[in-house]
């Protein structure tokens, strides 16, 4: 399966004062297999310990952990030489050995020349409750597979090449804007878990990919209550399922169940967050750099980790989806917020991989933005609705109030065009990524 991380990879394989790389993401997302690849693609050798299979591996890191400690144990262990810049060392889950983690900080400090990259599913626990090597380390993120992704995986390469950026003007040819809109209907039921999609292009069934979200969900609660054993199973369960209908809209904690306190069900979207399965979409004031030194923190919204498995639990028909001719009228909207949500956190967020979105409460007219996209330090805003023939109050009130976004973006299932101040865009358009 082909992944956009691959080059991100390669080029921190490059980079001069490189750090031990923490490549960080939900379950089920890829991590292993994008590390592994890159593995035997870009070097001589490469050496897995994998702390979940190999438990008996954690004892190497019980004592001192100095790297050529480490490296003659792992050497022993796997009968393999490991030469700097020619060996990849991958230490997969790593937040089954704590202790490994905070080795990470003696290679970057001893063994710097030596190419490290760990992993894990649920780290956000662990690095809560170690002394975390904070500065001796880097971060990428893995998602799901994005809009791009997908297509490429299906042999779409060249459909993908006539999606436009977002400030294009030229409208797409109708019948490349149509076959777009078709892949985009197959990507709202399909998703981005690598396991969908590869069960997808084996066998060409919707039936058999809506198996393969059934089983992720429940494989991701389990996995998630091995870490947060205090969490009550069924609460979790009540709020997953729940969160769907409210994507696109601002929460409020009862509307997730009607039975436990504010309290309980705040714990289960913090440790649903920590776990990536969910993404809060934060408001901000926007009225300066960085979008998060302004929020309200009594007001948000929910992103999903992947719009199949949000399809999956809204419970719609694959056919409901494939024959509609709008989108947005599709479960309300919905599906389209959590599409460009996903598709924004994957190429970076809003700003600093959070997402953010404008909201204006008054008494005479609320008002509100979709989602902020902060690039080249400015603020873009962006609405998710129909054409020039839609009403945009809210998006004219944020560029009133915001002289220093004088753009606005629509993004919407009608081709490009301007009415200016707003340029509409297609669904499908590519969003830039963050530096």
């Amino acid at each position: 399966m082909e992944r956009l991380i691959s080059k991100q990879l390669a080029d921190w394989k490059e980079k001069p004062n490189r750090k031990p790389l923490i490549l960080r993401g939900a379950r089920q997302v890829g991590k292993t297999y994008s590390i592994t690849r890159f593995g035997e693609d870009a070097f001589a050798q490469h050496v897995k310990i994998d702390f979940e299979k190999q438990r008996e591996r954690r004892k190497i890191f019980d004592g001192d952990l100095s790297p050529d400690r480490l490296i003659q144990l792992i050497e022993l262990e796997t009968n393999v030489d490991i030469v700097a810049g020619k060996t990849l060392l991958f230490l997969d889950e790593i937040q089954l050995c704590p202790r490994a983690l905070v080795a990470l900080r003696y290679f970057y400090e001893e063994l710097p020349e030596l190419h490290i990259i760990a992993a894990g599913s649920l780290l956000e626990f662990e690095m809560e409750r170690i002394s975390f090597p904070v500065g001796r380390v880097e971060f990428m993120y893995l998602f799901p597979l994005t809009f791009e992704e997908f297509l490429i995986n299906l042999s779409q390469e060249r459909l993908n090449d006539c999606r436009p950026s977002l400030f294009d003007t030229q409208p797409i040819e109708e019948v490349i804007h149509e076959r777009l809109l078709e892949k985009l209907k197959d990507f709202f039921i399909i998703g981005g878990m690598p396991e969908a999609v590869n069960t997808y292009i084996r066998s060409q069934s919707f039936k058999a990919v809506r198996k393969v979200h059934e089983d992720l969900i429940t494989a991701l609660i389990q996995d998630l209550l091995k870490y947060e054993k205090r969490l009550d199973n069924d609460l979790v369960r009540e709020v997953l399922e729940t969160i769907p209908q409210y994507v696109g809209s601002e929460i409020k904690y009862n509307q997730l169940s009607r039975n436990a306190s504010h309290y309980k069900i705040k714990q289960v979207l913090n440790t649903l967050e920590k776990a990536l399965l969910i993404s809060l979409v934060r408001s901000s004031s926007a009225s300066e750099l960085p979008l998060g030194g302004n929020i309200n923190k009594s007001s948000f919204k929910l992103c999903m980790l992947d719009i199949g498995l949000m399809q999956f639990l809204c419970g719609i028909p694959a056919g409901e989806i494939i024959q509609s001719e709008d989108l947005l009228a599709t479960y309300k909207g919905s599906l389209c917020e959590q599409f460009i949500g996903q598709e924004l956190r994957a190429a970076g967020g809003s700003q600093n991989h959070q997402l953010f979105y404008w909201s204006r409460a008054a008494k005479s007219s609320n008002a509100e933005v979709d989602y902020l996209l902060a690039r080249d330090g400015r603020i873009v805003p962006i609405e998710i609705k129909h054409g020039p023939a839609g009403r945009l109050k809210s998006l004219h009130r944020y560029m009133e109030e915001h002289p220093k976004s004088p753009d606005g973006v629509v993004l919407n299932p009608g081709n490009i065009g301007t009415v200016a101040p707003v340029h509409f865009m297609p669904l499908y358009t590519k969003l830039p990524a963050a530096p």
